[in-house]
């Protein structure tokens, strides 16, 4: 018997892209090939494969979750539209109204902060008063939130070629740039898995290890005035800077995620919330998702890490406190990870872990920088 194709099955491959789907490629391949046109002279063989490959992994990403497109047109067409304000002159950040008051670097990114902060307490008014409405104004606030980091560090990569050539670099070289960085990697991150599984109601312990990162990012504005543009140390001019820090905050991301959802975990079977948070098992998986796509991504950032020390300090490794306590991270989820997979163990002993985890992650992230010396105390507070 012949067998036909019917409607009621998904179109899969390329065949399930639409014209839209199409349309935003296209705009990828075209904002690639300008940004060549115009830079490429400033740009060495890996940089300008890193461009190619942001391109194709945005075309895959936002193919594969299709509320990524309208992200990524937005910080395009919102960003180019802020450069175009500065005209060529720093100083306009001052004197041009949307600019002083919405789309400069640090507006933007104060913005971002605020917006993160009624997510919050939205996500939390639809936990607690279970209503779907206050839990998808939630959503909504973290997605604006999110573009405006994102508009805010591309902006303030301009910036930083404006104050000089020699000052300018992508936004991602100091503590207050990639806690910047973190908050929206940890945000999309969020976003995808309350797509994916339906954890809305996850949102209100996200946000809470993203407020942390936006209080620091306050204090280290206004009581340290880090949000100044400053050069780039000598260590940090190099490209691997462009690949190795976005995969490292891919990881801390997920491992902050995987943490909150572990309070949500041990605090499912007690009181109120027990009634109002996912099924256990539904946040067990989450759990272990997220840690799975940081033990990746952290893998990665690790190596890519050895291979830039080799080439600005002439070996893969020396034990610098920073590259031990790395190890260390990397150590405590491969650990987690062979209990879960291996050993089959589940339930609040794995959850407990994985809020641990998060303060070894975050003493290898800030702690050195803080209480230890060596190779990479470039990000001392």
């Amino acid at each position: 018997m012949e067998m036909t194709t019917s409607p009621a099955f998904p179109r899969s491959g390329l065949r399930a892209l639409s014209w839209f789907d199409w349309l935003y490629a296209l705009g990828l391949v075209l904002g690639a090939v300008q940004a060549l046109r115009l830079y490429a002279p400033f740009m060495d063989f890996y940089e300008r494969a890193i461009l190619a490959g942001t391109a194709v992994t945005l075309m895959a990403l936002g193919w594969h979750w299709k509320p990524l497109r309208v992200l990524v047109v937005v910080i395009a067409a919102v960003s180019l539209a802020s450069i175009g304000l500065y005209q060529g002159d720093l100083a306009r950040a001052e004197q041009a109204f949307l600019l002083r008051y919405l789309v400069s670097s640090q507006t933007a990114i104060m913005w971002m902060c605020f917006l993160y902060a009624l997510a919050a307490v939205a996500y939390w008014a639809g936990l607690l008063a279970r209503s779907d409405s206050a839990a998808g104004a939630g959503t909504g606030f973290t997605w604006s939130a999110t573009a405006m980091g994102f508009i805010g560090l591309m902006v303030r990569w301009y910036e930083s070629y404006l104050i000089g050539p020699d000052v300018g670099h992508i936004p991602i070289s100091n503590l207050y740039e990639v806690f910047v960085l973190f908050c929206i990697t940890t945000a999309l991150l969020h976003l995808y898995y309350e797509a994916s599984y339906a954890t809305r109601r996850l949102g209100a312990f996200v946000l809470l290890i993203i407020l942390a990162a936006v209080a620091f990012i306050l204090w280290y504005t206004f009581d340290r005035g880090a949000h100044e543009i400053q050069p780039l140390v000598p260590a940090l001019q190099s490209w691997w800077m462009k690949i190795h820090v976005p995969a490292n905050f891919v990881g801390y991301g997920a491992f902050s995620i995987a943490a909150m959802v572990a309070v949500a975990y041990l605090l499912a079977g007690k009181g109120y919330l027990a009634r109002l948070l996912p099924p256990a098992e539904l946040m067990d998986d989450v759990m272990y998702k997220t840690i799975a796509i940081g033990f990746t991504f952290f893998t990665i950032a690790t190596i890519l890490g050895a291979m830039w020390a080799a080439e600005a300090w002439g070996g893969y490794w020396s034990w610098d406190p920073k590259e031990t306590w790395a190890l260390i991270v990397w150590l405590n989820y491969a650990a987690w990870l062979h209990m879960r997979l291996i050993k089959g163990l589940r339930g609040p002993v794995l959850a407990w872990w994985a809020i641990v985890g998060l303060f070894v992650t975050t003493f290898a992230f800030i702690g050195v920088n803080m209480f230890l010396s060596g190779l990479h105390s470039y990000g001392a507070l």
